[in-house]
């Protein structure tokens, strides 16, 4: 809807409403109920339009990240929350998480905090918002401010693996090792959410890989394959594993299945551009 379509409307809405308030003779009542039915089927027509387009643009926003948005490869988990439901509380907080959680979807973290920080605002404490909140704030690299988040998650929530492994990856982030494996251990032996399952495991193997405990690591992403073949990252990581271990073959074929599982990915990308980095002479950069 255009500037000039919403004045427009509003413009008439003002001048229905201002009729309204002066009152209306009996000869004009047929007419101006006309004109506000009219004027109420012309903007849910253009909100209709609108939400079309918001539709569309979303799946604007996913090819962006399947191309050249998306080559800069990232460990962090893929976004996972369920979408608050619009209630009609007076306040609005269900509203503005919703909005949060749509601007999450569409990668604008920033956008997402600020509705969110309304939604808490308006529903202090409310469990959904500051877990979506710690979403935010760590695919948006605060990692300080999302620790906070969803440890109060976890203080309300013990059994949410979501929220412990997301604690878990900005352990392993911030270098505290120890505190990393507990979280991710413990999301593990919970095994109450099949993404969160696959990502400790693939933590894990990355926490191992750092302390070059090869071995280990190696055996955390082969698990984190068979949970999930298609986190190409794992491919990439486990053949650096390989290949630090001293496992030169195994790396390279490792790649070369990364690259062979989705060539599109950007971590598919990356799996043949290390294969041919090492093929003409280099190595892999140790953690």
């Amino acid at each position: 809807m255009s500037d000039d379509t919403l004045r427009a409307l509003r413009a008439q809405y003002s001048e229905l409403e201002r009729r309204l308030d002066a009152g209306l003779a009996d000869a004009e009542r047929a007419a101006v109920r006309a004109e506000i039915i009219a004027l109420f089927r012309t903007a849910e027509q253009q909100a209709t339009e609108l939400a079309a387009l918001k539709e569309d643009v979303k799946q604007l926003v996913d090819k962006w990240k399947a191309g050249e948005g998306a080559a800069k490869a990232s460990m962090a988990p893929q976004f996972a929350g369920e979408r608050p439901v619009v209630h009609a509380d007076h306040l609005g907080a269900s509203t503005f998480a919703e909005k949060g959680w749509s601007l999450l979807s569409l990668g604008d973290y920033d956008g997402a905090e600020a509705a969110l920080l309304k939604a808490l605002e308006l529903s202090p404490g409310d469990v959904q918002s500051t877990a979506l909140l710690g979403w935010a704030q760590m695919l948006n690299e605060k990692l300080d401010d999302a620790m906070m988040s969803f440890q109060v998650v976890l203080m309300k929530e013990p059994m949410n693996a979501l929220a412990r492994i997301n604690v878990g990856f900005i352990c392993f982030k911030k270098h505290i090792f120890g505190e990393a494996i507990e979280h991710l251990s413990k999301a593990i032996r919970l095994d109450n959410d099949k993404k969160a399952t696959l990502y400790a495991h693939f933590y894990l193997g990355l926490v191992y890989l750092e302390r070059e405990m090869y071995e280990d690591a190696e055996n955390f992403f082969l698990k984190t394959l068979v949970l999930g073949p298609n986190l190409i990252e794992a491919y990439y990581e486990l053949g650096r594993s390989y290949w630090f271990n001293g496992q030169q073959d195994d790396a390279k074929e490792t790649w070369r299945k990364g690259h062979a599982a989705n060539r599109f990915n950007p971590w598919g990308k990356r799996c043949e551009e290390l294969l041919q980095a090492v093929e003409a002479g280099g190595a892999p950069t140790r953690p």
